[in-house]
């Protein structure tokens, strides 16, 4: 079997985020032969169709890269106004556009966590559109909703919940396989 890199990418910018805890007790549920580089978004600037090609600032395609590196994509997420926070728009946007765009035809997870009980569906429905356009591959078996976040980690971010914990192991095998299908 082939390893299988994933890039995880966490939509809050917020230091004690639910869901960047989440994205990296992720990191440590990976299905065997798989690898997942955490990479950040929040030094990415504005999307400006003026710098898509040619000028693109450094940040922007050092980001590019490992968009472009990865067999898959893995977004932990808050819902914002019952969709994708600005700052991972943001950066679906920079890594969307030009001839070029690395983002296109990746098989992708979405998790959500929040301190409400609905553990970020409407996030994960707001994606949908995106995806279609962007000719992606969501997993959509053994969703990853965390509600209530804030009683499912310890004070040192760590994922108390085992059930999660199954299920987010569940969602990766699959976008796994879901990755491995695609490659062949």
């Amino acid at each position: 079997m082939s390893n299988v890199k994933f890039v995880g990418i966490s939509g809050s910018l917020r230091k004690d985020s639910y869901n960047t805890k989440l994205l990296n007790n992720v990191a440590a549920l990976l299905p065997e032969e798989v690898t997942m580089e955490i990479v950040e978004i929040r030094n990415l600037p504005l999307y400006d169709g003026d710098y898509e090609e040619e000028k693109r600032p450094l940040v922007v395609t050092e980001f590019r890269k490992k968009i472009a590196e990865a067999d898959a994509l893995v977004f932990v997420s808050p819902e914002y106004n019952y969709s994708i926070p600005g700052g991972l728009k943001n950066a679906i946007d920079w890594a969307s556009r030009g001839k070029d765009a690395p983002i296109i035809g990746k098989p992708v997870s979405v998790m959500s966590a929040t301190i409400g009980l609905w553990g970020g569906a409407r996030l994960q429905l707001a994606f949908l559109p995106v995806f279609k356009f962007l000719n992606m591959f969501p997993v959509s078996k053994h969703e990853v909703m965390v509600a209530q976040a804030n009683q499912k980690f310890d004070d040192k971010g760590n994922l108390l919940d085992e059930t999660t914990k199954e299920i987010i192991k569940q969602n990766l095998l699959a976008l796994k396989s879901l990755t491995l299908q695609l490659k062949k």
